[in-house]
C-alpha cells in the first residue's frame, strides 16, 4: 500500500464569508460533476453525503468528521464508492488572503496499492481543480447568503417542574414530550434561567429542559458534599422524570465538565454532546494547581463574604468587552443569587475530579463552542480539546465554533450564533429518529 497526498488551491477576490457560503452545507451539490446528492444520518447520528456523478452508476458516500463555520473548515472521510482505496480523508478550507480575498484549499490523503494509487490521485486532483474553480465562480455570481436565525421571535411558554425526591431538583422546560430530551447544565456562577433563550429556540424542534444544579435556584443542595457522580445521578433522575430514553446534554463551563463526565459514564444514553466554555475542568491540573485554585476562591468566603459581594469582579472577568448592559445584569443577578454554601460545595466538587477524561469513549456527535473573548476557556484551548476529541475517536464527528465578540457565557452574549449551531445539531438528530435509525436512510 502506498500513501498519496493531493493538494489543490485557488484564489477568489470575494471575501471569505461569501466564498464559504457556497460550500458550508456539507450535503449541497455545488460541484459541477455531481448528478444527485442526498444527506443521510447513520445509526450514530453521523452526517453522510451520498452522491452520484454524471456518467456513472456508482454511489459515493463521505462522512463529515470535523466542521467549523467560524473557521470555515470541514474534514470528511470516504465511506464507500472509490474502488481500491484505503483510509481516504479529505478537507476543504476557506481562509482570508492578504488582500481580503479568499484562498480556497482542498486536500486529500489516502492509501492504495499501485498502480491504483496513482489513478486515484490523478482523479482526485482533477475533481479538486474543478471544485475550486466552481467555488470561485459561484462566489463571484452569488450574493451573500442570508443565514436563517434560529432564535424565534415567538417566545414559547417556559414551564417549571420540581422533582420532589431528595434532593429536590428544579427545571425549566419547553417543547412536546419526546423520547430524547435536550438537557442544559449551567456554570458555577449561573442558574437554569441562563438557558431561557436556548429553550425558546429549541421548543419547535424537541423537548428541552434546563436544570438548577444542586443548591442553585430552586434545587436543594443535599446533606453531603456533592460529587460528580451525584450530578450524573441527578441527570438520570431528570431523564426518568421526562421519560427520555436518550439525552442531548449541553453544558457550560462547570456544566460542560459535568456533561462530559456523564458522557463517559453513559455514552449509550447520549444522542449528542454540546460543550460550551470548557470541558476538562480541573481534571488535567495537578494537585498543587487544584489546591491553589480552591484556596483563591474560598479565601473571600473565609473572610465572611458571599458570592453577592464579589459578583461584580466575577462578571468583569467572564463578560466580553462589548457585552450589553442587559447581559451584564443577568450575569450579575445569577452570581448574586448563589448561596455561600452552594458556591463552596461546587468549588470543592470541581477541584476533586475523579478521572482524567478518555476522549476515545466519546462516541456521539460533539459540538464545542466558546467565546472569542473567553478568558477562562480561550478559543485556542477549546480548539485543542476539539482536536483531541477528533483524534481520539474511531469515528470522529466534531464541530468547533468560536463565537465572535462573546465572553465566557457565550450562549447569553451571542445567542443567535449559539442557537444556530445548536438547532442544526438537533435537527440532524431529529431526522435520524424520524427515520427509525435505519443505516443509509436519506435524511
Amino acid at each position: 500500500m502506498h500513501k498519496r497526498d493531493v493538494h489543490v488551491d485557488a484564489y477568489s477576490p470575494q471575501p471569505p464569508a461569501r466564498v464559504w457560503a457556497v460550500v458550508q452545507n456539507f450535503c449541497e451539490a455545488w460541484h459541477p460533476a455531481i448528478d444527485s446528492m442526498v444527506a443521510e444520518i447513520d445509526n450514530n447520528n453521523h452526517l453522510i453525503r451520498a452522491f452520484t456523478v454524471h456518467g456513472e452508476q456508482t454511489i459515493y458516500r463521505e462522512r463529515l468528521t470535523w466542521y467549523s463555520d467560524s473557521e470555515r473548515t470541514m474534514f470528511y472521510t470516504h465511506v464507500e464508492g472509490i474502488r481500491g482505496v484505503d483510509c481516504y480523508k479529505g478537507q476543504l478550507r476557506v481562509s482570508e488572503a492578504s488582500d481580503g480575498g479568499s484562498d480556497i484549499i482542498m486536500k486529500a490523503t489516502f492509501t492504495a496499492a499501485t498502480p491504483r494509487a496513482d489513478e486515484i490521485a490523478t482523479g482526485t486532483r482533477a475533481i479538486f481543480k474543478d471544485a475550486v474553480k466552481a467555488i470561485a465562480q459561484l462566489a463571484e455570481d452569488s450574493t451573500n447568503r442570508a443565514i436563517e436565525s434560529a432564535t424565534s421571535n415567538n417566545q414559547p411558554q417556559i414551564q417549571t417542574r420540581i422533582i420532589n425526591s431528595e434532593p429536590a431538583l428544579a427545571l425549566s422546560y419547553t417543547g412536546a414530550a419526546d423520547a430524547t430530551l435536550c438537557l442544559f447544565l449551567h456554570g458555577i456562577g449561573g442558574n437554569r434561567s441562563n438557558w431561557d433563550q436556548q429553550l425558546a429556540a429549541l421548543a419547535p424542534h424537541c423537548q428541552a429542559a434546563a436544570l438548577d444544579l444542586r443548591g442553585y435556584g430552586n434545587s436543594h443542595r443535599g446533606n453531603t458534599q456533592s460529587a460528580v457522580d451525584d450530578y450524573c445521578n441527578d441527570i438520570l433522575r431528570v431523564a426518568g422524570e421526562f421519560n427520555a430514553d436518550k439525552l442531548m446534554l449541553c453544558g457550560l463551563s462547570y456544566g460542560a465538565w459535568i456533561a462530559t463526565s456523564f458522557a463517559l459514564r453513559y455514552p449509550e444514553r447520549l444522542e449528542a454532546l454540546v460543550l460550551s466554555g470548557g470541558c476538562t475542568g480541573m481534571s488535567e491540573a495537578d494537585t498543587q494547581e487544584r489546591e491553589s485554585f480552591l484556596h483563591s476562591r474560598e479565601q473571600p468566603l473565609s473572610e465572611g463574604k458571599t458570592p453577592a459581594d464579589f459578583a461584580d469582579n466575577v462578571v468583569s472577568v467572564i463578560s466580553g468587552p462589548n457585552a450589553s448592559a442587559s447581559v451584564r445584569a443577568r450575569l450579575l443577578a445569577s452570581m448574586q443569587a448563589i448561596p455561600t454554601a452552594t458556591y463552596a460545595d461546587a468549588l470543592r466538587c470541581f477541584t476533586r475530579p475523579q478521572e482524567k477524561f478518555d476522549f476515545s469513549r466519546l462516541t456521539m456527535p460533539t459540538l464545542l463552542l466558546t467565546g472569542e473573548h473567553d478568558k477562562l476557556a480561550p478559543p485556542q484551548e477549546i480548539r485543542q480539546v476539539a482536536q483531541r476529541i477528533h483524534a481520539a475517536s474511531a469515528e470522529p464527528d466534531v464541530r468547533y465554533e468560536c463565537l465572535a465578540d462573546a465572553g465566557h457565557v457565550c450562549n447569553l452574549e451571542a445567542p443567535e450564533l449559539y442557537n444556530n449551531a445548536l438547532v442544526e445539531l438537533v435537527k440532524r438528530i431529529g431526522k435520524n429518529q424520524s427515520h427509525g435509525h435505519s443505516p443509509g436512510q436519506p435524511a
